[in-house]
């Protein structure tokens, strides 16, 4: 079949096999451009590992250190005349481009918050790896049904206590308006809690710890975001930012125990950058176009794999210096954050408009990142070919 791009809101219904797997090995190739790295974990569980930052920190410790990867994930197989979701085609590109390495990588595709889940990675991990020494957990996901309960949670994205007015941007039309969202209920932070916050992570660190498939000494990262004042009202101070703070809690008393065979969690604050999940997220869209326009004129721009590159390289290698703030968090949303970047992004706000948004604003970077995301826009791709929807896991043949 002949595959286009279908996007519907926030989100591209369709993907491209070929166009994934290009996308894929542009991220290979930037690692090994940057070379190897030494003392990296050898082998990783990635949590969440099929798209954005998940996708990288599965990449960058397999073809910078050698890693084996076992990667979990939920994702939708292709069949005649209908595509498989981005993040299987990119999982199913990793793997291949891993075993023609002679790298161990083996895929799980399931609800990673279930219990069953949970033991077929163990099970996994026992007959294959023995132990795991890094965890990441890169989960994203709209709603989480609990293993012990069997009650389904819907996460929102709402300010709290306040309502909120801001601009905002309708990526695929170019349209700037004003939007007002209403503050949530205590019920819809408690319920955006318990699908964005920590305990699921937690969860997998004690499943894999009671399990004995954790190595003395493993270290464990979640990723998070902060975010300027333009965003606070619907993100760091919204329900969004209430599921975070929980995850930082959750990465001290992770550590507590972790640190008895000298193991440390961590929650990694990175970057605002496309993916599919920020892409839903009311203002931070426009927020991108701008961020994207002022740090790429400074050489400053930064994607899923550049970060997590320097996250692997400047923080987690054995040796690395984590230089944690304050609040013990790990910020690689440093250069983002920095004083002349939000200072420019702040006075470029209130002036853009429907009109000048493609001259202020790099939204037309936002719209070809997105569309990357799924595998369409790719050099050396052509589109104007057939393709088969049908791509198996190599590791589950």
């Amino acid at each position: 079949m002949i595959i286009k791009p279908k996007v519907r809101g926030f989100v591209c219904v369709t993907a491209h096999p070929e166009g994934c797997a290009a996308h894929v090995q542009q991220q290979i190739d930037f690692v090994r451009a940057k070379g190897p790295l030494k003392d990296l974990p050898k082998r990783v569980l990635v949590i969440g590992a099929s798209t954005g930052y998940g996708l990288a920190s599965r990449i960058v410790p397999a073809f910078a250190g050698g890693a084996a990867t076992l990667g979990v994930f939920f994702e939708k197989p292709g069949e005649e005349g209908r595509t498989a979701s981005a993040g299987w085609y990119n999982s199913v590109a990793f793997e291949k481009a891993a075993h023609a390495e002679g790298l161990y990588a083996k895929s799980i595709n399931g609800d990673a918050f279930s219990d069953s889940v949970k033991q077929q990675t163990i099970e996994a991990i026992k007959a294959d790896l023995g132990t795991v020494d890094a965890v990441i957990y890169s989960l994203a996901s709209p709603r989480r049904t609990h293993p012990r309960t069997g009650v389904t949670f819907k996460s929102t994205l709402k300010p709290v206590g306040a309502s909120f007015s801001a601009k905002t941007v309708d990526t695929d039309k170019g349209l700037v308006t004003d939007i007002t969202i209403e503050p949530a209920s205590e019920q819809e932070i408690a319920d955006t809690v318990a699908v964005m916050g920590g305990e699921d992570w937690a969860m997998w660190i004690e499943s894999l710890s009671e399990a004995g498939v954790l190595a003395p000494g493993a270290l464990t990262v979640a990723y998070s975001y902060i975010g300027p004042d333009l965003t606070w009202a619907i993100y760091r101070n919204g329900t969004i930012g209430r599921a975070k703070e929980d995850l930082e809690a959750t990465a001290q008393r992770l550590t507590e125990k972790l640190s008895v065979t000298g193991g440390r969690a961590w929650v990694s604050i990175n970057k605002a950058l496309v993916t599919q999940a920020s892409s839903a997220i009311p203002v931070v869209p426009l927020y991108i176009s701008l961020l994207y326009k002022v740090m790429k004129a400074r050489g400053l721009h930064e994607g899923c794999i550049e970060q997590i590159q320097r996250l692997f390289a400047e923080r987690l290698a054995n040796g690395a210096a984590p230089q944690p703030d304050e609040a013990g968090r790990l910020r690689l949303d440093d250069w983002e954050m920095r004083e002349d970047i939000q200072k420019e992004v702040a006075a470029l706000w209130p002036q853009v408009t429907t009109e000048n948004l493609p001259t202020l604003s790099d939204i037309a970077g936002y719209r070809a990142e997105f569309l990357r995301l799924f595998g369409f826009g790719l050099e050396g791709v052509d589109y104007g070919v057939e393709s088969n929807p049908v791509a198996p896991l190599p590791s589950a043949s």
